[in-house]
């Protein structure tokens, strides 16, 4: 059995958005990556797409899932499954905080993805430093 506390889990933050890396490709051998996310009111996650498919499942708040061209609006308990290869982000259009689990597969690397800045606001990422990492971008609200 593999168990990770979600306090000493890897966490990203940009946007308005905190995401805690619980599992991904290489930690363990496994097919999923798995993400708890909060979005902190009036923050937004950089639409972006990558291959694994992906299950967004509302724990609390009210969230604006943007899926390619369609958009729906999402509460507690909800789902939203977005194909591979397809831009997709979420927005946080309640009062409260936003909160989801993240489930994608075949597993990936999501730090990964932060490090290189494909999650981060486009004019943040073509200002990265020299050496090729992405610029810290810890509040911006762009989507």
């Amino acid at each position: 059995m593999f168990v990770t506390r979600r306090s000493a889990a890897p966490m990203f933050t940009r946007n308005g958005l905190t995401s805690t890396v619980l599992v991904e490709k290489g930690i363990v051998a496994t097919t999923l990556t798995v993400t708890w996310v909060e979005v902190d009111v009036g923050g937004c996650q950089v639409r972006h797409a990558h291959e694994p498919e992906q299950a967004y499942v509302i724990i609390s708040g009210r969230g604006r899932m943007h899926v390619g061209d369609e958009t729906a609006d999402l509460g507690r308990g909800d789902l939203a499954l977005v194909p591979s290869g397809i831009q997709h982000g979420i927005d946080n259009i309640g009062d409260d905080l936003l909160t989801y689990v993240s489930a994608s597969t075949p597993a990936f690397s999501i730090t990964d993805l932060y490090e290189r800045g494909a999650l981060m606001p486009r004019e943040l990422v073509e200002k990265r430093p020299s050496d090729g990492r992405p610029a810290s971008a810890p509040n911006r609200r762009q989507c």
